[in-house]
């Protein structure tokens, strides 16, 4: 069933795909939005005019409307019933350019004044509309326009968040806010919920979406009713580019600099023929020969066991992969807008992306046990190879008062690391030799179908999405070899092949996740009049069902007996498992896969709700309800012991929110917010599973007793906006967690076995405070320089406190809360030149160091160090604006990565003090990305 939609979603989006293209003519166009002033409430069926002709339009369901007109200055009239008429002057239309102009309409004070016509500039009017999107988001929130997104050097959203006030984003694609990390936050593309992309945990890889093809981005701090309710930090909501405002074609190649890996040599074990595609070639499979259970294949005679032991392919041998090459990017975006026959319009957006790159990472990982006494410490070097797959596909029906889409986006990404470490392991009194590699293959695809309908002349309006996800993740092949000898080096090495049963020193792992969601959210809004002032109550309601199954084989090499030829031990790894080595004084396979090695789980969202918003006078406006959830989890799986495991829990919870805002004048508001939220395990939590990890050199293990977290949320904000662009923002904050999630180190752990556990904290809380700024130089100089210039700067101090209710000492319950940074500083500076199309920005992040780890009694909790990072990034429009350079440099001090346990009591890192698990340097990173974009005018 799950194939054939997949293969009818691929058909639709090819079959749609081949509309014409149009050829160009000499026109321009002149494309905005419509909103009230008051609450920025998009408005549906406003005439647009342009004077001296009989050319015209009414905004759609969107609020939307587009002309396309001659090259010349213009006037336009906007009006609509029940609002003053505004009449903009000074209108520039140029040959095949496109002059973005959104309204802000204002409802008249009295009847005397419903027929004037209140006039402007096209200048000041761009001004006023900014100030609407700006002032009336219900909840507190940051954000980022198209048009801001328009002007950056960003080439994807991961590099947009970064300007977001209160966000950070680590890895370069994982998003932060307000210091708390994935578990908490949540993003939706289009209204509809985003799949994760890493299986294993509850984040989105945000450098997926091209910034060319957003519209905008929105972060709300405080939850309303219409929300989905499992967030604590932040909701991320991405809006695509539905129909575009001129047909187009561009393409773009990139080209990256490492200062640790290009051009300097690079090793793995054998690597595919089609990994570059993201594609295994098969050789990792395994064989189809072997026993589908690990109880048929020990029942085989010893015979049969080394004849299906020589099936597996000897693919252990380490080489050389030649110099690393340049990171590589492409993209090729066509977008198309058909004018169809009484005001209807259909528009596509389909964009194809490929990316390469390579990542050598030197560094140290030590642990430690009995408080200070060091178990091993290693040298590790980790070469990794990225390539990934993505495209979008965005189609949209248009006609007066409806809105059909039809939104898909795909990526495939393969991952495949290589990891060598050496160095003194006191478990084996002497040194060790470690190999291992590791491919990954995720895919994922989301597709939705939604709309949005003005219902008749009260403005009743209907939005509806349907959606379906499926998310893949194979892991076929991890292999671990692991060498020891004595401290003498006069010694040799030999392979830590143990006898008759294999263990995870001399490994091979093979896994396969797959999962698949099915949802939908539908909601109407009615607006009324109380006293004249007009007002609206939203109803909808969210289902999603999420079904996942997983499995995984564990394998490994023994010695067949006791007295098995010990001389293979010496061989290296490209040889050890030679055909000739698997004989019955040699090696055989030996499987040790449990129960507990495959589960299946299932989660099932209902959701309604109910949201007033009301205005009580000129001033105030309250948007304020309340959502109920129904959250089902099933989760079937086994313990160590083999015995059948079933969690079968259904959660009910009532998440009322109220968001108040005082407009205490034209340019400034005073806001308080109150929610309930949630915080929901993920799938995998849930399961008994344990994964060895070898880069982490950890084990990770779910937990079926985990209970969704409850969370109580209050803000006030002091919001002031002096000019177009600009801000000034004060809050304070606090969250009330209970039974907060967290990560923590299984107390029955050693240094050579960690394994990190999931737990509920009774209690926790967090509160503090964000300070924010964004704001033109222009203030210093009169020179253009200074007017182009926006230096902005956001702070936030947060101090979190868990309640462990004498679980443990009351040395390890003072500690904040794991995952929370106690600050978060973003600043940057960003200058754009309209004239030349220059535009430079410089951007600063420290996230303050948090807990990563929960330990135990005797073994301290693991920080990770906050980092100071510094990005620049240059772009300028070239060949008569059809072209763009863009330059940008990531993480320009290139400081470790680094986690550490404590060992002063001051929780911040104090070199030849704290004790260093792990440290590491990812490389500064240099990117050059070309774009080009024909313009493919208009149909005929």
């Amino acid at each position: 069933m799950k194939r054939i939609i997949t293969a009818v979603q691929i058909i639709g989006i090819l079959c749609v795909a081949c509309l014409p293209v149009f050829a160009q003519d000499g026109s321009g166009k002149v494309t905005g939005k419509l909103s009230d002033k008051k609450t920025g409430e998009l408005l549906i069926g406003v005439t647009v005019m342009v004077q001296n002709t009989a050319k015209g339009a009414v905004t759609d369901v969107e609020g939307r409307y587009i002309l396309q007109l001659a090259p010349g200055t213009y006037t336009l009239d906007f009006k609509y019933m029940g609002y003053q008429t505004k009449s903009i002057s000074d209108v520039v239309v140029k040959t095949g350019q496109v002059t973005n102009l959104d309204i802000a309409l204002d409802e008249p004070k009295s009847k005397d004044l419903q027929e004037v016509v209140i006039r402007g500039s096209y200048k000041q009017e761009t001004i006023n509309a900014l100030y609407v999107a700006q002032k009336n988001n219900p909840s507190i929130s940051s954000g980022i326009s198209g048009e801001s997104i328009r002007r950056s050097p960003d080439r994807n959203t991961s590099e947009v968040l970064k300007r977001v006030s209160g966000a950070s984003i680590q890895d370069n694609k994982y998003i932060i806010v307000r210091g708390l990390n994935d578990r908490y936050n949540t993003a939706t593309i289009n209204n509809a919920m985003l799949p994760s992309t890493e299986p294993d945990r509850k984040a989105f890889s945000f450098d997926l979406i091209p910034s060319n093809l957003i519209d905008n981005i929105v972060i709300n701090k405080t939850a309303s009713p219409e929300m989905p309710a499992d967030f604590a930090g932040g909701l991320v909501q991405v809006y695509t580019k539905d129909i575009p405002t001129e047909n187009f074609l561009s393409f773009n190649i990139g080209l990256g600099y490492n200062s640790q890996t290009t051009f300097k040599e690079t090793q793995s074990m054998e690597r595919g023929k089609t990994d570059w595609l993201t594609f295994d070639d098969g050789a990792r499979k395994l064989p189809s020969s072997f026993p589908s259970t690990r109880g048929k294949y020990a029942a085989l005679s010893l015979d049969n066991q080394l004849s299906l032991s020589r099936d597996f392919k000897n693919n252990w041998g380490i080489s050389n992969q030649g110099k690393a090459l340049p990171a590589q990017s492409y993209q090729v975006t066509w977008g198309n807008r058909i004018r169809l026959k009484k005001d209807g319009s259909f528009g596509s957006i389909i964009s194809v992306t490929y990316r390469n790159s390579e990542n050598i990472q030197k560094g140290e990982r030590s642990d430690y046990e009995s408080g200070k006494v060091r178990s091993f410490n290693f040298g590790e070097e980790l070469y990794k190879y990225n390539t990934s797959l993505g495209a979008i596909a965005n189609f949209t029906y248009v006609k007066r008062n409806n809105k059909i889409s039809f939104k898909n986006i795909f990526n495939r990404i393969l991952d495949n690391n290589y990891i060598f470490r050496s160095g003194s392991n006191n478990d084996i009194n002497g040194e060790q030799l470690s190999y291992g590699q590791d491919m990954t293959i995720k895919t994922m695809l989301n597709s939705q179908l939604e709309g949005s309908h003005k219902l008749n002349s009260r403005d009743w309006k209907l939005d509806w999405n349907v959606n379906y996800s499926l998310t893949n993740r194979d892991q076929p092949d991890m292999k671990v070899l692991t060498y020891k000898r004595s401290f003498n080096p006069a010694d040799t090495f030999k392979a830590m092949i143990p006898v008759n049963t294999a263990a995870r020193n001399v490994s091979r792992f093979w896994s396969s996740l797959e999962e698949y969601g099915i949802g939908g959210t539908g909601s109407l809004t009615v607006p009324f009049n109380i006293s004249g002032v007009k007002q609206s109550v939203k109803l909808g309601g969210q289902k999603l069902y999420r079904q996942r199954d997983f499995s995984a084989r564990i394998l490994g090499y023994v010695g067949v007996n006791t007295g098995y030829d010990q001389e293979i031990l010496k061989l290296s790894p490209g040889e050890i498992f030679a055909q000739n080595n698997i004989r019955a004084n040699g090696l055989r396979m030996d499987e040790i896969t449990n129960n507990s090695d495959k589960y299946s789980a299932t989660s099932d969202l209902v959701a309604g709700y109910v949201q007033f918003d009301n205005k009580i006078g000129e001033k105030v406006r309250v948007v304020w309800g309340a959502r109920g959830e129904s959250y089902y989890q099933f989760i079937r799986t086994a313990d160590f012991s083999g015995k059948r495991v079933k969690q079968d829990v259904t959660f009910f919870d009532l998440l009322p929110s109220a968001n108040i805002s005082y407009a205490l004048n034209d340019k400034s508001n005073l806001r308080l917010s109150g929610s309930r939220t949630v915080s929901r395990p993920e799938l995998r939590e849930l399961s008994y599973f344990s994964f060895y990890d070898f880069v982490t050199y950890s084990s990770m293990i779910g937990n079926p007793n985990l209970k969704r977290a409850l969370i109580t949320n209050a803000d006030l904000r002091y919001e002031l906006y002096p000019g177009v662009g600009e801000a000034i923002t004060a809050s304070v904050f606090f969250k009330h967690f209970q039974d907060a999630i967290e990560q923590v180190v299984d107390p029955g752990s050693t240094p050579n076995r960690r394994q990190i556990l999931f737990q509920n904290v009774p209690k926790a809380q967090s509160y503090g405070f964000e300070l924010e700024f964004r704001k033109k130089l222009d203030f210093l100089s009169s020179e253009p320089f200074f007017d182009n210039t926006t230096a902005f700067a956001n702070f936030s101090y947060i101090h979190s406190s868990v309640d462990l209710q004498g679980l443990t000492s009351d040395q390890l319950a003072q500690r904040g809360l794991q995952g929370q940074s106690p600050y978060l500083i973003n600043a940057g500076i960003q200058y754009v030149q309209p004239e030349t199309d220059l535009t430079f920005g410089m951007l600063y992040n420290k996230m303050g160091q948090r807990v990563y780890l929960v330990g135990f009694e005797g073994y301290e909790h693991i920080y990770e160090k906050g980092r100071d990072l510094i990005d620049l990034q240059v772009g300028k429009k070239i060949l008569k604006k059809k072209g763009e350079l863009r330059l940008n440099v990531s993480d320009l001090l290139n400081q470790k990565v680094l986690f550490y346990q404590n060992n002063d009591g001051k929780k911040a890192y104090k070199e030849g003090v704290d004790q260093i698990i792990n440290s590491l340097r990812p490389g500064t990173n240099i990117s050059l990305n070309f774009t080009y974009q024909f313009g493919l005018g208009k149909n005929k």
